[in-house]
Formats: structure tokens, sequence, C-alpha cells
């Protein structure tokens, strides 16, 4: 009786429960009854209105097995709801689908190991099915902590612990993949789903041994190294997380990696981090890659007050991700790279100097190894510019160029600068040291097509400005700049050092026709490139390398910019340095002196053969030849050996060792050449930054010009008002009187303000300057004089005030206003 009672009760049960339980054979191990499966898997895709109670009566059953711990019909549970979740698509699969996630929870959450395998492989299957239509309703949090939490796993069995993280890495690869395409349930991208997602795939990337073996692009391991490392695994899922990154989401994926760099102290080494953002910046859509910048600024200003190491490896981080994204850097990202840097680099140099004002009376160990590693933050920024400003294309390199030049705090323009009032002279000196080198970065490889625009006037002003020759490397590195700029032909490497070049044709030098543009550069700009090549031969800190650098500026304008008239304007600059040193007004130590007069040998002999006039050839050689045999310390190849034997005076006399102004004119005069200006001796411009500069004399560093037809003393006025009569109009017609007298008056005022008293010569400008202030205050008088009025002006004499009034009918009108 109680057997046909037990079978009328199994008779009674739903159908479904019936094709379940036939599934589970009696001995687990047997494993699923494949024959049964398939008469579920028929009835579940004839009725799928049934799938919501199959998948429910499986969950339960799944559950009571967990807990009695009966893994083996755990395992057939799943197999079985995996073939059924692959062989329905219908909209009736969505309840099913909750109860399978309901299972797939139940085994993440067991202590088992084997357990949250089973568990994370049957999300993953189900994770790579597209359904027809989403469930937004549908939340995926618990599986993202929980895969999280196995990617950190540390079991004490190694095999456990790597097992389990490569399930985690797994399962957030598929939650990945099961939202992230779906714009409308992007609850994957939230701040709190990314700062579990991405720390735990950067913890299992930190195994990697060998860091630059995929910092590239995306590899293709095997199957099997795939399965078997955390790392790799870890790495393609993180690559593939960011491939999917979106515009209003790419900041929230970047911004947790920052988080746990902080967290694990992985800025000082920075080889990790380097090689993270390599990968975000390879992974990453192109156009988003200044996302990633800013995100890097940013966090360079959140952590300005970090040690410098700390600080240096956030900006060599930035350097390899602007080196990858450089070409793609539009608008106002780029400025705001360098304003940010500049900045940092302000900030640098105030805690280096702070560090050693607060070392001042007792030098320690810690403080120079701090200041050592502000010098590491400072070139860090510096090749980080100059590597940035060198990737850009040329219309944006010439901005970044005159905005780096802006910084530099020079004299008369330090309203744009970086400040340096609180810097002291130290402070400024290291600002523009180390911004003229990244100025030098950027500039390197620059080809404008003409001059003008590789030098315009806002740009060439500040950087030939006399408070950047106060210091040897700052010409140094002035110089090197222009010719970055001059050099468009690649000439600068057959130029280097100083020497006397037998043959010049030998260095095969590349040289066009110069432009229209060119020569009006020349015409507009020439002057002030004489005058600081003038000025910089007359520094007494001069070495080697200042007259080396300039030896190949005079070099290269020959070479870029020279047509005839430029030619006699650096042959009467070459003459004009020669002088320099003959006279020594500037009293010039020695070497300096043989220096200059190397620099002009070996100028000049470059230049003759550049020309090619036989005659102009053939005197320098002569000189050179007298040099070498009579004083051959006036040659590069001796002055410039470690010990050369320096004479004790410099003799005038010794016509055959100098180069002389009316042989060069005879010479080039047979060849075509305008030789007359080469009589006036050369005399550098005075600028306003002269009058201002601090430099130690101004007086004895640049000449003055004096405008020789506006005389300034009684004689010239005199005679200014001679009476004309037949011999004046003789005397004027005859020409070469003229010119005598031209050339006596010339010499006359400049031998008269070089020679006579300061206060003599500010006497005579004082009274000019009155003179003129009466001038214009008589004529400021009549012109601003107010009319005559009916009601009376008033005037003030001997103390009392007096009325005039003028009568309507005597006033005159203009003419319009008369009818």
């Amino acid at each position: 009786l109680s057997a046909g009672v037990c079978c009328c009760c199994a008779a009674l049960r739903p159908r479904y429960k019936r094709l379940v339980d036939n599934i589970f054979p009696e001995d687990p191990k047997d494993g699923l009854v494949k024959a049964d499966m398939e008469k579920l898997t028929f009835y579940a895709v004839s009725a799928p209105e049934k799938l919501d109670r199959i998948g429910a009566y499986l969950a339960e059953r799944l559950s009571r097995d967990v807990v009695r711990h009966r893994y083996g019909y755990v395992l057939i549970a799943m197999e079985a709801l995996d073939q059924l979740l692959m062989a329905c698509h219908s909209q009736s699969i969505k309840p099913f689908v909750e109860s399978f996630l309901h299972m797939v929870a139940k085994l993440l959450e067991s202590g088992e190991p084997k357990l949250q395998v089973l568990g994370t492989n049957s999300f993953v299957k189900f994770a790579n099915i597209e359904e027809d239509t989403p469930s937004y309703h549908r939340r995926y949090d618990f599986f993202v902590s929980r895969f999280s939490a196995m990617c950190h796993s540390c079991d004490p069995d190694p095999e456990i612990q790597t097992e389990i993280r490569i399930a985690g890495i797994r399962g957030i690869q598929g939650v990945v993949r099961k939202t992230v395409n779906d714009e409308l349930r992007a609850t994957i991208w939230e701040p709190q789903h990314m700062d579990k997602i991405v720390p735990s795939l950067l913890f299992n990337m930190q195994k990697i041994e060998d860091v630059d073996s995929r910092v590239g692009p995306p590899s293709s391991p095997t199957g099997g190294e795939k399965e078997e490392n955390p790392s790799v695994l870890a790495e393609n899922c993180f690559r593939e997380l960011l491939g999917r990154a979106t515009y209003g989401n790419m900041n929230n994926a970047v911004r947790p990696v920052f988080a746990h760099l902080d967290h694990h102290k992985l800025w000082d080494p920075n080889e990790f981090a380097v090689s993270c953002f390599k990968i975000i910046m390879y992974s990453i859509q192109a156009q988003y890659s200044h996302h990633v910048i800013q995100e890097i600024l940013g966090h360079l200003d959140v952590r300005k007050r970090d040690s410098p190491r700390v600080r240096a490896g956030i900006i060599q981080v930035l350097l390899e991700a602007v080196a990858i994204a450089a070409k793609g850097s539009i608008g106002p990202t780029v400025l705001e790279v360098f304003n940010t840097l500049l900045r940092h680099l302000r900030v640098s140099v105030d805690l280096e100097l702070g560090d050693r004002r607060s070392s001042a009376e007792s030098a320690t160990l810690s403080t120079s190894s701090k200041e050592s590693d502000e010098r590491i933050v400072q070139n860090a920024i510096i090749q980080t510019i100059g590597f940035f400003g060198s990737n850009l294309p040329d219309y944006q390199r010439s901005e970044i160029m005159m905005f780096i030049m802006s910084k530099v705090p020079v004299l008369g323009t330090a309203s744009q600068s970086l400040d340096p009032s609180n810097l002291g002279d130290l402070g400024t000196r290291r600002i523009q040291i180390m911004l003229l080198r990244s100025l030098l970065m950027v500039t390197s490889g620059y080809k404008a097509t003409t001059i003008s625009n590789a030098l315009p006037g806002p740009f060439l002003d500040p950087l030939l400005s006399p408070s950047l020759m106060e210091d040897s490397e700052l010409r140094q590195l002035v110089l090197e700049i222009l010719h970055n700029l001059i050099d468009r032909h690649d000439n600068r490497a057959k130029l280097r050092g100083i020497r006397i070049i037998p043959d010049v044709s030998d260095l095969k030098i590349k040289r066009d026709k110069i432009s229209r543009q060119d020569v009006s550069f020349m015409k507009k700009h020439g002057q002030q490139l004489y005058r600081h090549i003038y000025l910089g031969c007359k520094e007494e800190d001069n070495v080697q390398k200042n007259f080396e650098l300039l030896f190949t500026s005079l070099a290269l304008t020959t070479i870029e910019l020279a047509n005839e008239e430029v030619v006699i304007d650096l042959i009467r600059l070459a003459i004009a340095l020669q002088d320099v040193a003959i006279i020594n007004e500037d009293n010039l130590p020695m070497f300096n002196r043989c220096g200059v007069m190397a620099l002009v040998a070996a100028y000049l002999n470059f230049l003759s053969q550049m020309i090619a006039v036989p005659a102009f050839c053939q005197h320098v050689s002569k000189v050179i030849e007298t040099r070498s045999v009579e004083a051959s310390y006036f040659l590069p190849e001796t002055i410039f050996k470690d010990k050369c034997n320096l004479p004790k005076s410099l003799e005038k006399d010794e016509k055959d060792l100098f180069f002389l102004t009316n042989k060069i004119a005879e010479s080039l005069g047979g060849s075509g050449y305008s030789v007359e200006r080469l009589s006036v001796p050369y005399v550098p411009q005075v600028t306003d930054e002269d009058r201002l500069s601090r430099r130690k004399s101004i007086v004895d560093t640049v000449s003055i010009q004096v405008d020789i037809l506006s005389g300034s003393n009684i004689e010239d006025k005199i005679d200014n008002t001679e009476e004309i009569t037949f011999e004046a109009l003789k005397k004027a017609i005859d020409n070469n009187g003229l010119e005598e007298q031209e050339k006596e008056k010339r010499r006359l005022v400049i031998e008269k303000f070089q020679k006579a008293p300061f206060e003599e010569i500010a006497a005579q400008c004082e009274t000019k300057a009155n003179l003129l202030h009466d001038r214009l205050a008589q004529i400021l008088e009549l012109t601003i004089r107010p009319p005559p009025s009916p009601s009376g002006t008033m005037t003030i004499t001997a103390g009392h005030a007096h009325y005039h009034s003028v009568p309507v009918y005597e006033m005159k009108f203009p003419d319009l206003c008369v009818y």
C-alpha cells in the first residue's frame, strides 16, 4: 500500500520537477544523465513559459546540495543549467537568468575554491551569450565585488591562490563584456565599480617580471599562458576595458590607477607606473588621449608637496604619455601641459632654494641629497617640455616657443614671465637656464620655410636681451637656440669647433639662394644679431665653447642669410672685433683678446672661401701664414690648447698680423662689391634695455651712436648759420672736400663722446633737452590756449586775479560757424 501511495504522489508532481529530478543519478560520480537531460531540454524549448519554474527548482536543489556539501550534485546542477542556458533563446529566458545568477552567486559565496571556480566558469559562459533585448533592471554589483575580492586571494596554497585569482579576473572580464557595450546600462563605469575593478587588475599586473615586454600594443599569448598567468590575463582584461571606454567614462577608468599607485607607493621607483600608462595610452582611442594627460597633470598638482622623487616619477610618466599622444594633441591641452610644467618648475626651484637657505649655516648630507632630488625633478620637467615640444607640428611648435620665451624672466618682460621677485639672482638664473634648455630641445629639428617664421620679433627681442648675457652658460644656450633656428640645411655639425678650415669645399655645405623674405629679415633684424655677437665677444667670462658657438653663429649667418650687403656688414663686424682686441678699451684678459683675434681669423678664412674672391682669399691667407710664424696665439689651433704661452702685450704697429680694411676694400671692390660702407666703423645700436640693464658698464660695452646731421654743440650751430657766398657754394660743389669734412666731423664727434668727461657730455645733453622742452612748451601753449570768452578770462599777476572780457563783435569765429 505504501509503495502505491508513493507512486501515486510521484505521478501527481509537476512534469518539470520530474524531468529535473531524473537528470540526477543515484551516484553523483556517474555524472549527468544525458538521455533525461535531452528530454528536459526538449521540454524547455517546447514550453518556454516553464523555464522560470525549471530554473527556480534547480536553484532550490543546488542550494540544498551546497549546504549539505554534496558537491557532486552541485556540479551536475550547474552543468544542466549551462546546457539549458545555451539551448533556450526567448523572451522567457529572463526569469530563468535571474535563477541562474542567483545560483552562481551561491557558488561564489561558498568558501570552497572549486565551487567558486565553477560559478565563475558558468558566469563566463553566460556573459558570452548575446541577448536579444537587454534587461535594464539587472545589476551586477555583487559580481563586481565578489570577483574583485577573488582577484586579491591570499590562499596559503600557491596553486589554489593562482586558480582563484584567474577565476576572479575572468569573472571581471565577463562582467565587462556583458555590460560595457550597452550604452543605456552603463553602471559598470560608475566610480564605485571602477574603484574595485581597476585596482584588482593592477594588483595582478604587478606580478609581471618583464615590464617592457608588454608595454606596446596588445600581445597574443598562447592559450596555456593566458590561463596559467594571472598577470597576462589581467593585462589583457585591462586593455579590453580601456579599449571600450568612451568620452564620458574615460576619467572614471583612469582615476583609480592613480589611487592604486599612490596607495602602494609605486611612483618611486616608477617602472610599473610607466608601464601602466603606456598600456593605457596604447589601449584607449587616440582622440581621448588628452583626457589621460589632463588627469596626470591634475594628479601632479595634487601631489605637488610630496617628495621630489615622487613628483619626478609622475613627470616621467607624463613624458611617456605625451610621447605617445604628442601628434594628436590639439587646442588648449598643449598650452595646459606647458603651463602646468612651468609652474611646477618654479615650485621646485622655490623648494630647492628654500632648503639651501635653511641649511646655510650647517650643510648636511640630507639637505644636499634633497637638493639633488629637486634637480632630478627639474631635469624631468625640462625633458618633458623639450620632448613634447619637439614632437609637435611646426605650427604648434612656433607658438610653444613664444610661450616658453614669454616665461623666461628677462629684463623688461617680468610681467609675463615666471615672477622672479622672490627667487633672487640665483633663482632667476636657475629659471633662465632651465627654460632655455627646454627651449633648446623644442627648437631642435625645427625647419622653418623663412627665417622670419623661426625668429619673429616678439621672440627674437627677449631672446637677445642683455639680461641673458650676464652669464656664460646663458649666452651659450642662446647661441645654440639661434643655431637650431637659423640652420635649415643641417650644416652645423660640419662647422663644429673653431678652426682654420683649409678648404671649405670639402665640407660640402648645403645652401639655397637667399629668399626675398630673408633679405627683408636681415634689413630689419640684422643689427640685433650683429650686436649680440659683438657684445658676446667682449665678455670676460668667455671660454672656448663660447668662441666656438660665436664662430658657428657667424658661419651659419653667412650660409643662410648673407647677400652682398650682409657680407659687407659681417666684414665690418669682424674688423670691429679685431679693433676690440687691439685697442682693449674694455680691459679684457689676454686670453680673451687672443680668442677674439682667433675667432676673426677663423671666420674671415671661412667667409673668403665662401664668397670666392681671389684677392680677398689671398690677403686672408697671407695674414694667417704670418700669424702661424710670428704670433700663433692669434690662431684657434694654438690659443685654445690647454697650455698656450700668451703674449704680455699686443703691438698695434704690426700691420702684417692684422686684417686691414683698405686691403679688403681693394680686393672686394674689384669684384663688384659696394665697399663704401667698409670705411664706416661698425657701431652697435643702443637699445632701451641697455639704459636699464644691470650690467657693469653701459658706456664701455656699447658705443654711443650720434646723429651727425643734427649737431649738438655751438660750433655746429655757427656752421649751420654761416653766410651763403660764392666761395661757400664752390666748396659745396667740391665733393671731395665735403667727404673729408664729414669724415673729420664724424671723427671729432666720436672722439668727444669716447674721451670727454661724463659731466661735460651730461651737461651738453641737459642743455639740449632744456631747449627742446622750452620749444615744446611754447608750442603747447599756443595750441592748447583756450579761445576768448565773452564772460572773460582770469589771469594772475603779482598774486592778484584780473578778468579780461572780449566783446562778442570782436571775437573771431570759424567760417563754418558764420552765416
